[in-house]
């Protein structure tokens, strides 16, 4: 691992054509395990320690209740991970598991999000009346795990222009051993994997009017690519806001997307979400006993900013081999194949929506994500089938790609898109389709060297 916190400074920003510096005076220049664990570069020191606070209640474990440690305890009574780290590791990105080589464990990193048809009260997806809106497949003692989760896969087999073969690998997902009886008729089944949170607070201070832009550029264009934004219900400012996290677009802000997480991910339940997940007839779940000695909800509201802070606040890393010659020739070949279109490498950050959650350090930075937070149509092979707000069962949010050439340095894998079924970048290329299938098209043709470019580019990113 390197770490050089302090060189940014002094570079401007309007020096940075290659976008070297991904978060502008944020950005860290590491690599190694813990490449994406570090604090924005310019943070104050007393943010510093919030930052810290925060951490700590990101990786550590949460426990049942009742516990001595009252300030952790209430995990459950349904849950997936026992920590949001359980899930992000080291900040970073999550992988299916590897059924082909024998593991039992159920997906803790892969989550599956649930709804029958017809829309909740804002809009939004409509829950499964026993299982809810996401499966919990671990439990508390004395609960029932809500179910098993099955994965086969079947090869789809293909070829470049050059005659070079390739296969993909398709992912088919089943609930097995329901606890509370079957679900509902119609149910939608979308499994969603759990990306780095690198970045996440510069990508919250993306101005609006940016977003919106990119729509009207988008459609100006006359070109099948044509994003939409989705609007979305945010609880924590009981309005609707535009979407930006989640690979559907569908939270809004990064509290939200927090709380959220706590307690679907991990049942711990907040003043935003105060209700455990426990649906009538789970009579086992809404025994158990409740933390914080039932008198409140589990997590605090001031625990919770810290936890959010701590995110908001996490460095993208620096680009590495941003000037060599096949890095800079696959950035051509990336911008040739009308990749940059929907990854819009660039902006400048304004203000967070809530900013006692994020810092004054994330505001008026040039950064560099490579996303343009829009829905696309990515075609019938990746589609889902399940709407999500504004997004319908083709649709999914353009993925931001800073980081992506660390993920296997953070996490010991490179697995992508939404269900991390794509092995590497090239493969999360040839999954295109819908707005995309032309510049799946391009790559197609490319030789084999230009292929090797455009990965290397898109790996320094």
């Amino acid at each position: 691992m390197a770490l050089c916190a302090g060189a940014p400074q002094a570079q401007r920003q309007d020096d940075d054509p290659l976008g070297v510096l991904t978060g502008g005076q944020t950005t860290v220049h590491a690599d190694g395990r813990n490449a994406f664990s570090f604090p924005a570069a310019n943070l104050a020191d007393e943010e510093r320690t919030r930052f810290a606070i925060g951490n700590s209640f990101f990786r550590r474990n949460w426990v049942e209740a009742p516990s001595s440690t009252s300030a952790r305890d209430g995990l459950g009574p349904h849950f997936i991970a026992r920590s949001c780290g359980g899930c992000h590791v080291q900040d970073g990105r999550g992988a299916p598991p590897d059924f082909r080589r024998g593991l039992s464990e159920p997906p803790v990193a892969l989550l599956m999000r649930l709804s029958v048809p017809g829309r909740n009260e804002h809009g939004g997806p409509l829950p499964d009346p026993i299982y809810g809106d996401q499966l919990n497949n671990a439990a508390v003692q004395g609960v029932q795990p809500e179910a098993r989760v099955a994965i086969r896969h079947t090869t789809v087999h293909g070829r470049f222009a050059d005659g070079t073969r390739y296969t993909l690998q398709k992912p088919h997902y089943e609930l097995r051993e329901l606890a509370y009886g079957p679900t509902a008729e119609g149910l939608m089944l979308s499994p969603r994997i759990a990306p780095q949170v690198i970045g996440v607070g510069l990508l919250e201070a993306i101005a609006d009017a940016d977003i919106l832009a990119n729509v009207k550029e988008q459609a100006g264009a006359g070109g099948p690519i044509r994003g939409r934004a989705n609007r979305v219900w945010d609880a924590p400012s009981q309005q609707f806001r535009l979407g930006r996290y989640g690979w559907k677009a569908n939270v809004a802000t990064l509290k939200h997307q927090t709380a959220a997480a706590f307690l679907g991910d991990i049942g711990i339940t907040s003043s935003l979400f105060p209700d455990e997940a426990c649906s009538q007839t789970q009579t086992d779940c809404r025994d158990a006993p409740r933390g914080a000695k039932g008198e409140g909800p589990e997590i605090d509201d001031h625990t919770l900013d810290n936890v959010v802070f701590y995110q908001a606040t996490l460095a993208p890393p620096a680009r590495r081999r941003a000037d060599q010659a096949q890095v800079r020739r696959g950035q051509k070949l990336f911008q040739d194949a009308q990749c940059a279109v929907c990854h819009r490498p660039s902006y400048v950050t304004a203000q967070a929506p809530f900013p006692r959650l994020s810092s004054p350090a994330l505001e008026g930075q040039k950064i560099w994500p490579y996303t343009d937070l829009l829905l696309h149509d990515m075609g019938e092979g990746l589609a889902d089938g399940r709407p999500d707000f504004e997004a319908d069962g083709r649709q999914w949010k353009t993925p931001p790609l800073w980081g992506v050439g660390l993920i296997r340095e953070v996490n010991g894998h490179q697995r992508l898109l939404h269900d991390g079924r794509a092995r590497g970048v090239l493969e999360a290329i040839l999954w295109h389709g819908g707005e995309a299938q032309a510049s799946r098209d391009k790559v197609l043709r490319m030789s084999r060297e230009e292929r090797a470019a455009l990965v290397k580019f898109v790996e320094s990113l």
